[in-house]
């Protein structure tokens, strides 16, 4: 197993301050990104994480836990991501972190926890927010939700669906299955946004004290089955 150097250093960067558009990935190498090079890698092009199949039960991957590869240029508040994602495995789960933190390094690379734009081989997962080790599915596909805290559960917070952004099997329908897919977020304050091939998936206004307001972008290789995943054009602009 290798690892990129200084994987700690990314704790001790301040907020990457930007007033133009940055290209965070440039098509070559892994620059710029921190990870476990056994499983993230540059090829034709496209930024690919792969996990392998347990040769005992070729269902099941040999990854232990979900890891990340994390930009290095420093944490994030306010912004608006573009980037296009690929998952021609027929398994597999991955997405966008991003205001997140990294936690350890563990056994298989970063560990990394936070606010996530999901996706997924399958129909379930891809277009909602989920919190990465914290509070867990914060929005379903297509919901409009306010996040309060809950005084008696501090780690579960309460989440009042207040409208709607879309029918979630229209927006799943819109994904394109294998072939690739523009992912858009956008954060402002505690205003969060996603939107897969111009259509919105989610909108959460975070008003739980724990939301994070700013924090690493990464990428992620889901633990389970075997899974492959790609990324191109992934592209940091200021928040309008």
């Amino acid at each position: 197993m290798k690892f990129t150097p200084s994987l700690f250093a990314l704790l001790a960067m301040g907020v990457s301050a930007f007033a133009q558009d940055q290209n965070l990935f440039n098509g070559k190498d892994l620059t710029g990104w921190e990870g476990n090079t056994a499983l993230w890698s540059v090829k034709d092009g496209v930024l690919r994480g792969e996990t392998q199949p347990d040769p005992e039960n070729p269902k099941k991957g040999l990854l232990k836990h979900n890891t990340f590869l994390i930009w290095k240029g420093g944490t994030v508040g306010d912004f608006e991501l573009h980037a296009k994602f690929r998952m021609p495995t027929e398994t597999g789960n991955s997405g966008i972190q991003y205001r997140s933190k990294t936690l350890d390094p563990g056994v298989d690379g970063p560990i990394v926890s936070g606010y996530q734009a999901d996706f997924e081989a399958g129909k379930t997962y891809s277009g909602i927010t989920y919190e990465e080790r914290g509070r867990g599915i914060l929005a379903k596909r297509g919901e409009k939700v306010v996040i309060t805290a809950d005084p008696a559960n501090p780690k579960k917070p309460k989440i009042e669906v207040t409208g709607s952004v879309g029918d979630s099997a229209a927006i799943q329908n819109s994904i394109h299955l294998k072939e690739w897919n523009d992912y858009v977020v956008i954060a402002k304050g505690n205003h969060l946004q996603q939107f897969i091939n111009g259509l919105q998936t989610v909108d959460v206004t975070d008003e739980d004290p724990v939301g994070a307001k700013e924090g690493v972008l990464a990428l992620q290789i889901h633990a389970g089955p075997p899974m492959v995943v790609e990324f191109k054009d992934i592209i940091l602009k200021p928040a309008k």
